[in-house]
């Protein structure tokens, strides 16, 4: 009996499948779109050489140094000389730059005489990533220059170079980017994003399809084809959509560690295995949330938000440990959030598999929780009223 109504569920969730464009739009095209979209705008790996613009109030010979040594930086490409201050704000605003230094008059004859003087760098902050290299960049020159001044001061003292250079830089630090050492963007920011967008629509999707049967007033057939069971009703429903964006999922990591060749630092089926896991929780996710709120509208909208805001909270780029506690805590009930930890563990950092058995877990105990709230959601189905 059980199997004959699984059988049944899962044929009645394929006619579902199959029936509105807009599921396999979501679950097949958008996840494709959207990892070729982020590999093709991110393939030089890094943003180099933004577009800002200097204003030499001094032009004198440091001043010139100073603007030479920024436009060698690859970070920064200095297209622009201009004369004023609001020749170059009116610059900023139409967009022609990200961002301009600005060397006040004077600044060589300060500099020499110890008085401090200060270049300052304007960025327009709402283009994030372009203003933030530009300002690296200009810090790296800022910290070089300032080196050089010093050194030339201890030097015309009578301290020897190779003296004065060991006071300036006493520690040598060296720098070793573990896991990135590339610090190619596309690795980071894509195996990110592509997970985020197919939970979302996983989310949306697995929440449509539930309500849209008390919407449409056909879930009392929908539990009679599961045979009266909701747990055999949502897993048949659900089974198609699981097979189809574990497929999609699997197929973005080929395209990203096969076809780019990100890094993949251990066997590609724990990554799979990830993906397979993902899937299936943040279903179970957006089960739990209709048996919370079995309005489709609600629920629909509860998904979607939750789903954008994950892009934020579970810690892409912003650690959870510098997060508000009230904020950081929302993290740890996102899939995503255990897909984006095993990816760092797995394929960037290659450790065994044994080291990422709590993420896995954590995957897991999605399903069982959602089934808590089957029994309301049955009894939604069984009597459905659908308020707009």
């Amino acid at each position: 009996m059980s199997r004959n109504a699984l059988i049944s569920s899962i044929g009645r969730g394929i006619r579902s499948l199959l029936s509105r464009k807009i599921y396999l739009v979501c679950l097949i095209a958008v996840p494709i779109l959207f990892t070729l979209f982020f590999i093709n705008m991110m393939d030089e790996g890094v943003a180099e050489k933004v577009p800002t613009a200097i204003v030499d109030l001094d032009n004198s010979s440091l001043s010139r140094q100073i603007t030479r040594n920024l436009a060698s930086s690859e970070l920064i490409a200095i297209d622009h000389k201009l004369e004023s201050f609001h020749e170059a704000v009116k610059q900023v605003r139409r967009g022609d730059i990200f961002g301009f230094f600005m060397i006040p008059a004077d600044f060589q004859k300060d500099a020499i005489g110890g008085r401090t003087p200060t270049i300052t760098y304007y960025c327009n902050m709402t283009y994030f990533v372009p203003a933030t290299l530009a300002f690296k960049g200009f810090k790296t020159t800022a910290v070089t220059t300032a080196g050089g001044l010093v050194q030339t001061t201890l030097v015309s003292s009578g301290i020897p170079e190779n003296t004065a250079g060991t006071l300036i830089q006493p520690v040598v630090v060296q720098q070793q980017a573990i896991g990135n050492p590339w610090l190619n963007y596309n690795y980071y920011l894509t195996n990110s994003f592509v997970p985020g967008i197919i939970e979302l629509m996983v989310f949306l999707i697995t929440a449509f399809s539930i309500c849209d049967e008390m919407k449409r007033r056909t879930s009392p057939q929908w539990l009679r084809d599961g045979g009266g069971s909701i747990l055999i009703a949502v897993t048949g429903k659900l089974l198609p959509q699981t097979v189809v964006a574990t497929c999609v999922g699997v197929l973005c990591q080929s395209i990203m560690f096969g076809f780019n060749h990100f890094p993949l630092n251990n066997h590609i089926g724990h990554m799979i295995a990830a993906m397979m896991l993902m899937v299936m929780a943040s279903q179970a996710f957006a089960v739990t949330i209709c048996c919370i709120m079995p309005n489709l509208r609600l629920a629909v909208s509860i998904c979607s938000l939750i789903g954008i805001l994950a892009f934020s909270i579970a810690a892409f780029s912003y650690p959870v440990d510098q997060m508000y506690p009230e904020i950081g805590i929302f993290s740890y009930i996102l899939p995503v959030r255990y897909y984006f930890l095993i990816y760092i563990d797995q394929a960037l950092n290659g450790i065994p598999i044994y080291y990422s058995r709590y993420y896995y877990i954590a995957l897991l105990l999605f399903i069982p929780v959602s089934w808590i709230g089957l029994p309301r959601l049955k009894k939604h189905c069984m009597r459905p009223v659908y308020v707009p």
